[in-house]
C-alpha cells in the first residue's frame, strides 16, 4: 500500500509531527491544495491495524458523538424507536421529512419549538435550504440540523423530571450520563468537555476511541441502548443524514454498516464484523471526507459500488470536470 510520500505514524507516536497529506486537491493537473489529517482502521478484533497521523491525542468528535448521545437517553428511559430514534442520533438535512418528525416528537411529549436551545438555522443540505427560503421561511430551531437530537433530550427531560431548561449544563443528569456513555463505549475517559456547534456538551476522545465506540455499537448485545441506536440507524438512514448525503447511502447499500459523520471533518464508520475507522482532517475541509472515506473502505476490503460514488469530489471549471479531490495514501 503507498502512502504517497506521507509519514505513517503509528498510535502513541510524537504528537508534534507534521500530520500527513490524506487528500490532494488537484485541478488542470496541478496540485492546488492539499488536506492532512489522522486516520485509524480497526480489525475486526478491536486491534489498530493502520493508523496515519495521531490517533491517540483528543479530538472533539462533533457529530460523529450523536450515537452515543441517543444510547444516553435511551438510558435515561425514553422509549424511542425506527424513524424517532434514528433522527434522535441524526445531523438531518432539514428536508420536509425531518422538520414534520421533529415537530410530531415535540407534540408527542408536550413540547414546543420555543423550548429548544439549539440556534435557530437554514436545513442543512444546499438544495433543500434554498427552496426553504424559496417558501418564505426563516430561519428557525427546528430546521437546524440537531434538532432530533435536542427534542430527545428534552423528551426524556420532561419524562424524567429533569430540568428543561438547563438540559445544556455539562452537569445536568442527562448529560452526566451521556458522558458515561461516551467513556464506557471508547474505553478512555473523556478528556475535556467543549461546547459543540448546537450548544450541547462536546466530550473529547481520540481517534481510536472513537471507531472502538462504533464498533461497540455495531457488536453490542440486541436490546441494548447501543444496539437500538444502531439498528434504528440503519434501518432509517435517511433520518440520519438525507436523501442527498453520503452517511445515507453508506448504510442504505453496505449491510449493517453504521456511518456517521461530524463538523470539521471528522467521520466514523464500523461494520458488522467489528472492523472500525475513524479520522480527522486538520482544515475541517468535508469536501475532501468522501475521497478519504472511500480510501479507507476499500483498505478495509469494502467492495461496492457506493464505495466509488463516495469517493467522487470533482472539481469543476465553469460547467465542466477539470480536476478532482483524492485520497493520497
Amino acid at each position: 500500500m503507498s502512502t504517497s510520500a506521507q509519514t505513517v505514524l503509528p498510535a502513541g507516536s510524537d504528537h508534534s509531527a507534521i500530520p500527513p497529506i490524506l487528500a490532494e486537491v488537484v485541478r488542470s493537473g496541478f496540485v492546488e491544495g492539499r488536506h492532512r489529517g489522522s486516520l485509524v482502521l480497526l480489525g475486526a478484533d478491536g486491534s489498530v491495524e493502520f493508523a496515519l497521523g495521531d490517533v491517540s491525542s483528543p479530538v472533539f468528535p462533533r457529530s460523529s458523538n450523536k450515537p452515543m448521545q441517543a444510547a444516553g437517553v435511551l438510558r435515561a428511559g425514553l422509549d424511542l424507536a425506527g424513524e424517532r430514534l434514528a433522527i434522535a442520533a441524526a445531523s438531518h438535512s432539514g428536508e420536509a421529512f425531518h422538520l414534520d418528525l421533529v415537530r410530531t416528537m415535540l407534540s408527542e411529549h408536550g413540547l414546543s419549538a420555543e423550548d429548544l436551545q439549539c440556534p435557530p438555522d437554514l436545513p442543512l443540505d444546499p438544495a433543500e435550504a434554498e427552496a426553504y427560503l424559496v417558501s418564505g421561511s426563516v430561519r428557525e430551531r427546528v430546521a437546524m440540523n440537531c434538532s432530533g437530537k435536542h427534542t430527545a433530550m428534552l423528551a426524556v427531560c420532561a419524562l424524567r423530571g429533569w430540568p428543561l431548561d438547563s438540559y445544556l449544563d455539562p452537569g445536568h443528569p442527562l448529560q452526566q450520563l451521556i458522558h458515561s456513555v461516551v467513556e464506557e463505549t471508547a474505553g478512555e475517559p473523556v478528556a475535556t468537555v467543549g461546547t459543540d456547534g448546537c450548544g450541547a456538551p462536546l466530550m473529547a476522545i481520540s481517534l481510536t476511541g472513537l471507531a472502538r465506540a462504533f464498533r461497540s455499537f455495531v457488536l453490542a448485545q440486541p436490546g441494548t441502548a447501543e444496539r437500538r441506536v444502531a439498528d434504528a440507524m440503519r434501518a432509517h438512514p435517511e433520518y440520519v443524514a438525507g436523501t442527498r448525503r453520503p452517511d445515507t447511502w453508506l448504510m442504505r447499500e453496505i449491510p449493517g454498516a453504521l456511518s456517521k459523520m461530524g463538523a470539521e471533518a471528522v467521520q466514523a464508520v464500523a461494520l458488522p464484523d467489528g472492523r472500525a475507522l475513524a479520522f480527522k482532517v486538520d482544515d475541517g475541509a468535508t469536501r475532501s471526507l468522501g475521497p478519504i472515506l472511500s480510501r479507507a473502505l476499500t483498505l478495509m476490503g469494502v467492495q461496492a459500488p457506493v464505495v466509488d460514488r463516495i469517493g467522487r469530489a470533482p472539481l469543476l471549471g465553469g460547467d465542466r470536470e477539470v480536476g478532482e479531490i483524492r485520497a493520497v495514501f
